[in-house]
């Protein structure tokens, strides 16, 4: 198990109960105590969790969003499997707002070599894309967040009210049927909602981590993107009843390719 995955085990892990224990972990991920201790360490410098005797507990109280970089050493492989399968749905000339998140970035990094215009939501988003030659690249007004530098506020949505796109990319905190998609963030799923208003077809990047689970934020229902896309570790049963709601489910990475549902 590579060491993303495993550190993907342990925050999952934190998120079902209070403390884990080394030796835990070490029957969990297979690996030896000094790499999972290695991993803990890895953790708690990015502050998702506290060190204590024989273990670890979570950093995170609940309703938080974990910083975005311990995010960005989760599900690595899917996200970007993920990122891939969304870059297939868009072509060249289109008009494309790409959101912020761990997701989204990796979408902009496979976008490199593309010709398109894109309006990031993030500014490390806009970092990756502002010198790709094939991109034209608007940048909307807005209010940084702390940490995470996606835009927010009143200057935010006013740019995406005054545009129509093709496509909006979007990549929520957390999904559910019975949620939907949410956010940690008040401004930052107004955002997202706003996107959706202005473009003439959405896509959804959820990875399995991120299903059964709701944030403090509403975004919008589950049925509401043209297009889910996902990983193989997203629940079949619900990516099945989401089919029966007549939405379009892609699992990118499954069987070495990808499926539709």
């Amino acid at each position: 198990m590579k060491s993303a995955e495993r550190q993907r085990v342990i925050v999952e892990r934190l998120r079902g109960t209070s403390r884990v224990a080394v030796t835990e972990l070490v029957e969990l991920t297979g690996a030896s105590d000094m790499t999972v201790r290695r991993d803990l360490d890895f953790l708690a410098a990015q502050g998702v969790l506290k060190r204590v005797h024989g273990g670890a507990v979570s950093a995170m109280p609940a309703g938080v969003e974990p910083p975005f970089a311990a995010r960005s050493t989760v599900a690595v492989e899917a996200k970007r499997a993920i990122a891939a399968a969304a870059v297939d749905q868009l072509r060249d000339g289109e008009a494309v707002i790409l959101d912020s998140g761990t997701t989204a970035l990796e979408v902009a990094r496979q976008l490199r070599g593309r010709t398109m215009t894109v309006m990031p939501l993030s500014m490390q988003v806009a970092q990756e894309l502002v010198d790709e030659p094939g991109i034209r690249l608007l940048m909307p007004g807005g209010e940084p967040r702390k940490g995470e530098q996606s835009l927010v506020g009143p200057l935010t949505l006013a740019s995406l009210r005054a545009l129509r796109f093709d496509v909006a990319v979007l990549s929520p905190c957390a999904f559910s049927l019975e949620s939907g998609l949410t956010a940690f963030d008040l401004g930052d799923a107004e955002v997202k909602l706003q996107a959706m208003a202005v473009a003439t077809r959405s896509i959804a990047l959820v990875d399995g981590a991120k299903w059964d689970r709701a944030a403090l934020a509403y975004i919008c229902p589950a049925e509401r993107p043209d297009l889910i896309i996902t990983d193989p570790s997203a629940p079949e049963d619900e990516r099945a009843a989401l089919a029966e709601r007549g939405v379009l489910v892609q699992v990118a990475g499954e069987s070495g390719k990808d499926n539709l549902s």
